[in-house]
């Protein structure tokens, strides 16, 4: 028979996992089997600078909480050491950082899956995502892409009314010079 006190403790853990699940907009599962102390520090501070929060946890716990959530799909992942990032804000931030300290880990560290916007995603997807250019850059293209047509138009426009003004300002100047002789 389980221990009430912990029991109760497992069920908060997985509630607040699920919770926190639900509420984000993405996260990544990594094998962290191999990496050492220094660098699980620096990798942590780094995902904290980029607003992710990481924690390792127990598959158990995890399988409970994806159960609850609809991640399912997540499931054969949940084998071996298993830690999770869950971005905040930018739902790029947890790929980038992981898949950056994966590719320098020299296959110690290893991408599993991730998911975003409530889709689970494979560890390959999650690597394409990380490949993507940072939100601004994005959003300047698309940007630059809707402004392309209008500064078109305004370039004919203007073209025609430069045109049209040097038109005029050839008949005035030949009207000038008629009048004068």
């Amino acid at each position: 028979m389980p221990n009430p006190v912990a029991l109760k403790q497992k069920q908060e853990f997985v509630a607040e996992l699920s919770e926190k699940l639900k509420n984000s907009s993405a996260g990544v599962l990594v094998d962290y089997k191999g990496i050492n102390v220094a660098d699980d520090t620096k990798l942590r501070r780094e995902l904290r600078a980029g607003g992710v929060e990481y924690m390792v946890v127990k598959n158990t716990m995890l399988r409970r909480a994806c159960e609850n959530v609809g991640f399912e799909e997540l499931y054969p992942q949940l084998k071996e050491t298993t830690s999770l990032a869950i971005g905040g804000g930018d739902q790029i931030a947890p790929a980038k950082i992981l898949c950056e300290y994966a590719k320098k880990s020299g296959g110690k560290f290893k991408i599993k899956a991730g998911y975003i916007d409530g889709r689970v995603i494979s560890a390959a997807e999650v690597s394409a995502l990380a490949e993507l250019p940072p939100r601004e850059a994005l959003i300047a293209r698309m940007l630059g892409g809707l402004n392309a047509p209008i500064s078109g138009l305004v370039n004919v426009l203007n073209g025609n009314i430069r045109g049209l003004v040097v038109a005029l300002n050839a008949i005035a100047e030949k009207k000038a010079s008629e009048t004068t002789a």
